[in-house]
C-alpha cells in the first residue's frame, strides 16, 4: 500500500479552488480511515458483478470508485470483496450505495466509505460499467483523478497533491 501522511483539511487550505470537496454524506467502514489514491470508477446498479471484477485486478494503491446510484436495494461490497481488494493492494473503496459485514469490514486494512448498511447482497445481472466519470455527493468522479479521504472528509484532484 501507498502511505503518505496527509489531512484533507490541510489539503483543501493548501490547495484551495484545485480541490473538489464531496458532500459529508459518508460513513467509515474499512480498518483504514486515511487512504488515497488515483481513482477508477464502476457503476453498478444493484449488480456488483464489475465491482468484483474491478477488485480481482491488482490495485497499485488505487481508489475503487462505485456507483450504485445511492439505492438502498442491496448492499455493493461486503466482507469477501474487501478482503480481496486488501489482497489486490487497493488503497481504497468508496460506495455511493451500501455495504454489508460492517463488523468485518473494520477488521480489513483499506479505506471504505459508504452511505451506510444494508444486509441483502446485490443481483449478478451484469449490469454497469467501467471508466466512466460519475457524479455523486456534488462532485464528479473522473478515472485517473487522485481522491484523498480521511476523517473530515473526501476530496479529488486532478492530479497528485503533495
Amino acid at each position: 500500500m501507498i502511505t503518505m501522511l496527509f489531512a484533507t483539511a490541510h489539503l483543501c487550505d493548501e490547495h484551495g479552488d484545485l480541490v473538489r470537496v464531496a458532500e459529508p454524506v459518508f460513513r467509515d467502514f474499512g480498518f483504514r480511515r486515511s487512504f488515497f489514491g488515483p481513482v477508477t470508477t464502476v457503476t453498478a446498479p444493484g449488480d456488483d458483478s464489475l465491482v468484483a471484477a474491478a477488485i480481482e485486478e491488482t490495485g497499485r494503491g488505487r481508489v475503487l470508485v462505485v456507483d450504485g446510484g445511492g439505492a438502498g436495494d442491496c448492499a455493493l461490497l461486503g466482507d469477501r470483496l474487501a478482503f480481496l481488494a486488501y489482497e489486490h493492494n487497493w488503497s481504497g473503496v468508496v460506495v455511493n450505495g451500501y455495504v454489508r459485514d460492517s463488523g468485518e469490514l473494520e477488521s480489513i486494512d483499506i479505506g471504505i466509505k459508504a452511505l451506510g448498511t444494508y444486509p441483502r447482497r446485490s443481483v449478478k445481472s451484469g449490469g454497469g460499467q467501467r471508466d466512466v466519470p460519475v457524479t455523486f455527493a456534488g462532485v464528479e468522479f473522473r478515472p485517473g483523478d487522485w481522491l484523498y479521504a480521511d476523517a473530515d472528509g473526501l476530496l479529488l484532484a486532478d492530479t497528485e497533491l503533495s
